[in-house]
């Protein structure tokens, strides 16, 4: 059977990529990825103050498409534009609130913590993402030679500075004090694995300021993060990123939360870190570690399987 051909838009920032892949996989489209600019003063208007044309973002070169997944705010009008102007029945469906009438969409998908309802939308608990545990299983090997063998393993995940948290020196110094001294506790080795977001400076500190008995990986290594992901025993992800949180939440594996204060209010969050505790699957990063066990989280699929069935029907 001939797969369904997608066109996949966002602003080109990481965690958009990870949810209109992840999605695109769990559908099985044959799909492409495309950057959305907006043009001239465009770029200040929110959508729902945005005219559905053209003129508002640069030409998207793509003609023959049954599925639109879009996420983010620029890709809105380009997803809405490119359905109302097909030759063909086209699905769009958009990450996010798109904060324009939801009719616009065949679905939405959010998460819960973002409180958006509809008759089209649906909702994920926490983000979807592009990781799968056969993808996260198949690099267990890929660190193997660079760690100690018979030793227990702790991640530690770098997000990145953001308009909520405050990511200095000296914030981030405190979560690697932190996690120093519960390595050397619970005699484990530590794994440091930067994203996209996380400065070079971030990373140098990891480099000069962590012990001997923690490796930190200085480049962005997607194998690595996967490596990591397989071989923890307990995993920590800085405060700032919902998206490596609900990606680190598909392996079952205790999952904590590196606190750093905030410079605004982060109201949804908390709301997302609410959940997720009443999930059993965070807990805040602190002086001991313990294990515990939740079901894995695999959001991506499960709201993939409705929407293949709505498609089909």
């Amino acid at each position: 059977m001939t797969k369904l051909k997608g066109i996949l838009l966002t602003q080109g920032m990481h965690g958009m990529i990870s949810q209109v892949e992840g999605l695109a996989k769990a559908l099985d489209l044959d799909f492409t990825h495309h950057t959305v600019e907006t043009n001239n003063f465009w770029k200040i208007f929110p959508p729902k103050l945005t005219p559905i044309s053209q003129n508002v973002f640069k030409k998207i070169d793509v003609e023959d498409f049954d599925v639109i997944i879009s996420c983010g705010r620029k890709s809105v009008i380009p997803s809405i534009y490119l359905k109302k102007n097909s030759s063909k029945k086209v699905t769009n469906i958009h990450i996010q609130d798109p904060k324009v009438n939801l009719d616009n969409f065949s679905y939405v998908i959010a998460p819960e913590h973002d409180g958006l309802t509809g008759k089209n939308v649906y909702s994920t608990k926490g983000a979807i993402h592009y990781l799968t545990k056969e993808e996260i299983n198949n690099h267990t090997n890929y660190l193997e030679s660079r760690l100690q063998s018979g030793k227990e393993y702790f991640v530690l995940i770098l997000g990145g500075p953001t308009k909520h948290y405050d990511y200095s020196d000296k914030n981030i110094l405190n979560i690697f004090k932190l996690f120093n001294n519960l390595v050397e506790k619970n005699n484990l080795q530590g794994i440091i694995v930067p994203s996209m977001r996380t400065p070079k400076n971030t990373i140098n500190l990891a480099k000069n300021k962590l012990s001997e008995k923690s490796i930190v990986i200085d480049t962005i290594d997607k194998k690595a993060y996967l490596s990591a992901l397989s071989l923890a025993k307990y995993i920590t992800v800085t405060c700032d990123s919902t998206s490596m949180i609900s990606e680190a939440a598909l392996t079952g594996k205790p999952i904590y939360v590196a606190d750093i204060p905030t410079k605004t209010n982060d109201h949804r969050i908390k709301k997302f870190r609410e959940l997720f505790n009443q999930l059993n699957i965070i807990k805040k990063l602190d002086n001991e570690l313990s294990t515990w066990h939740y079901e894995n989280l695999d959001e991506t699929n499960r709201v993939a399987n409705i929407i293949k069935q709505k498609i089909n029907s």
